[in-house]
């Protein structure tokens, strides 16, 4: 018999996505919105933009999965990239393989980092390795942090952007400061870069610069880029051999991949180009959302960081965040408007709750003014709640 509870959730995610689906105005969409006839809709309106749909379906990592595999070598400017169908499977192997390497099992990174806070202990649990933290602040760690950590380890990973922190990015000099750290240590390299398509208008740098500083990095095509699944582990060559050795090793052999490997062809030709323009107006909608709320009588808010390193960010409010919840897909219901999605208390004070905000193609239409009156709309909603002073 199905759970109550879980029926009940299911009923709610389903209520929740036919809301956004539907809405006239969103700040973004995402492709777990689309029911399963649009999402196969768009990929075959998109995919004979990008592949000949004349050539055999993949087998096994060839045909169409090797040529993702090269033209995300080329844009990020390294020797050989191997395609995942996860990133959590592809930094695994980068990680493991790295262990090997340098003979050392100890990796760098952040406490908030993907593979500490979403992967269920994998590098540990899976793959034997441990993980060292240089800083537990909300940002990534410094190269004072990096030259003085306490003990030994063979790679450093840095996560950039560092979701879990509010999608923040050091400074370029940072970075390269950093990076020779960890060399100085004997160490390698690695980028978390699930979503480094969108760092390169932070950095004024093109991804092949900022991938050159690292020994590996991993890059994801459904975060950013709309595809449907996947991830590429780029680097030298002979790290790319030994990666399909532990793909095959972790289960990610799969015969066939071409849906989600031409979804992620058709990011890389039509979302790729745009994210700068994302970057841009995510500045825009953060300032606007500062002022309407503080206008809107919200006795206090956060949106952070409040200039958007890319075209992600955090907004805090002083609500419960079933509370807050409600108002939103309340406006997206009876408005058509969709401002705020999902609400968060898990890691917030008592009483104070987390939004993760993107804007995209979109967001592009909406003014300071369009968000000024979507956040009127929305604290309307909220009645006259509790809130934390």
């Amino acid at each position: 018999m199905t759970d109550t509870s879980e029926q009940d959730e299911r009923d709610e995610r389903r209520r929740r996505l036919a809301a956004w689906r539907t809405s006239e105005r969103a700040l973004w969409r995402t492709s777990a919105e689309l029911r399963v006839r649009d999402g196969l809709a768009a990929l075959t309106s998109g995919a004979a933009d990008v592949y000949d749909l004349d050539e055999p379906v993949d087998m096994y990592g060839d045909g169409v999965v090797a040529e993702l595999e090269r033209r995300t070598a080329a844009l990020l400017g390294l020797p050989a990239a191997v395609y995942f169908p996860t990133g959590t499977m592809a930094q695994q192997a980068a990680l493991r393989c790295w262990a090997g390497r340098t003979g050392n099992r100890t990796v760098a990174l952040h406490p908030r980092a993907h593979p500490e806070v979403h992967e269920r202990s994998a590098l540990s649990v899976v793959s034997g390795l441990r993980t060292i933290h240089p800083t537990n602040r909300p940002r990534l760690p410094t190269a004072d942090e990096v030259a003085e950590c306490d003990e030994p380890f063979g790679t450093l990973m840095l996560e950039l952007p560092l979701r879990d922190a509010g999608f923040v990015l050091p400074s370029w000099d940072d970075l390269v400061a950093v990076v020779e750290a960890a060399r100085a240590r004997d160490a390698v390299v690695h980028f978390d870069g699930a979503r480094l398509w969108e760092c390169a208008p932070h950095f004024g740098r093109p991804l092949d610069d900022i991938a050159a500083l690292a020994d590996s990095v991993y890059v994801s095509f459904y975060k950013s880029l709309g595809g449907m699944a996947g991830a590429v582990l780029a680097g030298p060559e002979s790290l790319a051999d030994e990666a399909r050795a532990w793909r095959h090793r972790y289960g990610g052999q799969m015969f066939q991949q071409y849906p989600a490997v031409l979804s992620a062809l058709v990011g890389l030709e039509r979302e790729l180009p745009r994210l700068p323009s994302y970057v841009a107006h995510a500045k825009v909608v953060a300032a606007a959302l500062t002022d309407a709320l503080r206008e809107a009588g919200v006795p206090w808010a956060r949106v952070s960081p409040p200039v958007p390193h890319t075209h992600q960010f955090q907004v805090w409010l002083p609500y419960e965040a079933d509370t807050l919840n409600k108002a939103a897909l309340a406006q997206s219901e009876e408005t058509g408007v969709t401002l705020f999605r999902r609400w968060f208390a898990q890691g917030c004070p008592p009483g104070v709750s987390m939004t993760e905000m993107t804007v995209s193609s979109e967001g592009l239409e909406w003014t300071a003014g369009d968000v000024s009156d979507a956040v009127g709309e929305f604290v309307r909603r909220l009645g006259e709640r509790t809130v934390l002073r």
